[in-house]
């Protein structure tokens, strides 16, 4: 069995239509035969009528948001429509009457069947000799990609410390983007903008972002690639053109090489900046919150240089001080560019800024199933490159500790552990744990390792680390 594949921060950015017979299209780039239609339970959250056409907006039960639309009356089976079962009310805490999240009071909402895709510890101290293993690998124990997120998708500020006018009373010195169930509604379940023109690249958002209200009629709303501001129409991102004279994001450029650079921007001094970066990648996160308050993050933007300037690729924030040692809060490669290897760039970058920092890092908790997929990559590859390129020395097994792993490529430990466990190369042998390389695994990554042609060189990076526990630097 082959363990490895070259995994990245790569995530489907459209959906595809394909006729059928019938005329019955279902999302979804698979084919399938023309005489059997395939249908998937689906929630409607909204229904509109254009032009005297009724279009029904529906979720697909068990598969993530980003493949939610709208769909005509054709592809509804009204036949299996199913409610949700009402639920007795519940005595609260305090004895005073009180409904489950699940009862009558909330909207009842109809499910009916539609044309839809198929169902796509050791010690951290003691050493484990590492040696290689005859035969064929075992099998590793699968990630379990998250299909759907019940996130909320925040169309105002929304922070424990704001006001009830919605105005923050401070801002706040430190937070986390780890969304909160607490807001989610329907509005913010439905993708609210169509299309967003980006340099020479049109978008298809995947979720729901909160542009002001008037721009959600919009049938494509105009981005400036270089300090995205937002406009109604060509024509005013035409005019807009003409005084700006941003040609790359504002900030330190911090690192070079070819035609690849990061940029760090300061979420207090460069605002507006920031705010337009967090209304754009909302797009493609649906497990992030959004905050306007940008104060206590810094964004390291990646970009790609031509003759026009500096073009986003993609980028990654992270808090200025983290008490649980992030290093990443989001993370987002814009879907013109994925499955091009930048995403496990931006993933190295991290890494390599916590190298200089003397710390080790980890991502802001819970990551979404295609973050999970891009950091079990990342770490698999990382660590296996640190087996591999261990010696034997004295003709005996070669030994190295959790803590020497974490402290050569500033991963948590918890994240080697858990990689090492995924990859199912710990077995305890003898009184002592051993790593077990096999041919396959071997393999695997040595085709992996051809394919990622894109590395970080610490050598053009120029970085300086702040403390940030002193509150002038801010």
């Amino acid at each position: 069995m082959r363990v490895f594949e070259c995994w990245g921060l790569e995530i489907w950015h459209r959906v595809e239509f394909r006729s059928w017979k019938g005329g019955v299209s279902r999302p979804g780039p698979s084919k399938a035969p023309a005489c059997a239609i395939p249908t998937a339970l689906a929630e409607i959250l909204s229904v509109k009528d254009i032009s005297g056409r009724k279009l029904f907006y529906v979720h697909y039960i068990d598969f993530n948001k980003r493949l939610d639309e709208w769909v005509t009356h054709e592809r509804l089976d009204l036949k299996k429509i199913q409610f949700p079962k009402k639920e007795a009310k519940t005595p609260t805490k305090n004895g005073l009457p009180g409904s489950r999240p699940g009862s009558p009071e909330r909207e009842v909402k109809r499910k009916v069947e539609v044309v839809s895709p198929a169902t796509p510890v050791p010690s951290e101290t003691a050493p484990a000799s590492v040696f290689p293993q005859n035969g064929s690998a075992r099998r590793a124990v699968a990630a379990q990609p998250g299909r759907k997120r019940k996130s909320n998708c925040l169309g105002t500020d929304e922070d424990s410390q704001d006001s009830s006018d919605g105005i923050p009373s401070a801002p706040r010195m430190t937070g986390s983007l780890v969304s909160d169930r607490s807001h989610d509604d329907i509005v913010t379940r439905m993708k609210n903008i169509e299309c967003i023109e980006l340099g020479r690249h049109r978008l298809k958002p995947w979720y729901f972002s909160p542009y002001p209200q008037e721009l959600t009629t919009l049938p494509v709303l105009y981005l400036c690639e270089f300090c995205l501001k937002y406009g109604r129409s060509l024509k005013c991102l035409q005019r807009h053109l003409t005084k700006c004279d941003l040609r790359h994001p504002p900030g330190n450029e911090i690192y070079r090489k070819g035609t690849i650079s990061f940029f760090e921007i300061d979420g207090r001094k460069n605002k507006s900046y920031s705010q337009n970066l967090c209304l754009l990648a909302k797009c493609f996160l649906d497990h992030k919150t959004l905050y306007y308050d940008t104060d206590p993050f810094l964004f390291y933007v990646m970009t790609e240089y031509d003759c026009k300037g500096f073009h986003i690729v993609g980028y990654f924030s992270k808090e200025k001080e983290s008490t649980e040692d992030y290093n990443v809060a989001c993370i987002l490669t814009l879907p013109p560019y994925q499955r091009r290897g930048y995403g496990k760039l931006l993933i190295e970058f991290s890494y390599e800024l916590s190298k200089v920092e003397g710390k080790t890092g980890t991502p802001e908790k819970p990551l979404s199933d295609l973050g999970l997929l891009s950091y079990r990559s990342y770490w698999s590859q990382t660590i296996l490159e640190i087996l591999m390129g261990l010696k034997s020395e004295s003709g005996e097994r070669p030994q190295i500790t959790i803590n020497e792993i974490s402290e050569i490529t500033s991963i948590k430990k918890e994240d080697v552990i858990s990689t090492l466990q995924y990859l199912n190369l710990i077995n305890y042998y003898k009184g002592q744990y051993i790593l077990t390389l096999s041919e396959d695994i071997v393999d695997g990554h040595e085709r992996a390792m051809l394919k990622r042609l894109l590395r970080i060189d610490s050598k053009c990076l120029h970085f300086t680390p702040k403390d940030w526990s002193k509150r002038g630097k801010w």
